[in-house]
């Protein structure tokens, strides 16, 4: 698999008149092609700093990301970013809310419209296109959202706790969903969460930072079988035990 991604020796440290506050130091990973990997850690560790890092929208203080494949696109081209709430325009349609990125990069091609609204058909939002967003469920409003993110067709998507405002059945409906349309779509994913269960069972790689200075402690490859959802791989034999490594990882002193 190629590697789309890559962070070499990065560190963040934040600046105010009183002090200064290292967020994280010396990072060294990458993302590969059709990888889903999550990041988890202590609150406060920098978790949605680095994705900013990695998007573009803060420098980094040392080190370097770097896109080996980016083929010369720009960052905000390459990268789509999909926050904690689906933040869709309530006075646009939910057609026009997908939209929104392409007429934004000035990109709203009939090539582009088209694909924007196969997303729609594909994953079942077609017949609620001309809806607004308050005639949606949470979890559909998210769905929204993620082909929204999906409609200028990045090759790697941020996500910054995607299910955290939802109930918890919504929850593991949602994750089901967007796990199944990232695989579908052929993209790669960073899933930044606090949530030990939700990392397990949807990533093939678990990043696991320290608390702040965060560095990252250990990464887990995690075994999954072809054709398992998030929600099936909860029931897998194995799926208490790396709960609790991540667990004790998390919570030592």
């Amino acid at each position: 698999m190629k590697e789309l991604m890559k962070m070499e020796g990065v560190s963040l440290t934040y600046y105010t008149k009183e002090r200064e506050t290292l967020a994280f130091e010396n990072l060294n990973f990458s993302l590969k092609e059709g990888e889903f990997v999550a990041v988890v850690g202590p609150s406060g560790c920098g978790k949605t700093s680095l994705l900013s890092v990695i998007a573009g929208l803060i420098p980094p203080t040392k080190g370097r990301v770097t896109f080996p494949h980016a083929a010369g696109k720009k960052t905000e081209d390459f990268i789509g970013y999909m926050l904690q709430r689906d933040e869709l325009f309530a006075w646009r349609s939910i057609r026009k809310n997908v939209l929104l990125p392409l007429e934004i990069k000035h990109a709203l091609t009939d090539e582009k419209r088209k694909y924007a609204d196969e997303l729609l058909k594909k994953y079942g939002l077609w017949e609620f296109a001309d809806y607004y967003p308050h005639q949606l469920s949470g979890g559909m409003k998210q769905r929204a959202a993620l082909i929204r993110t999906l409609s200028f067709q990045p090759d790697l998507l941020l996500l910054d706790e995607p299910f955290s405002a939802l109930d918890y059945q919504t929850r593991l409906n949602v994750c089901d969903d967007v796990y199944s349309i990232i695989k579908g779509e052929k993209k790669t994913a960073l899933l930044v969460t606090h949530d030990i269960a939700e990392a397990i069972s949807i990533a093939d790689r678990i990043l696991v930072l320290t608390k702040r200075p965060a560095k990252i402690k250990t990464v887990h490859t995690i075994p999954h079988k072809e054709g398992e959802t998030p929600f099936s791989r909860r029931e897998n034999k194995d799926f208490r035990a790396w709960f609790e490594l991540l667990w004790e990882e998390l919570n030592e002193r």
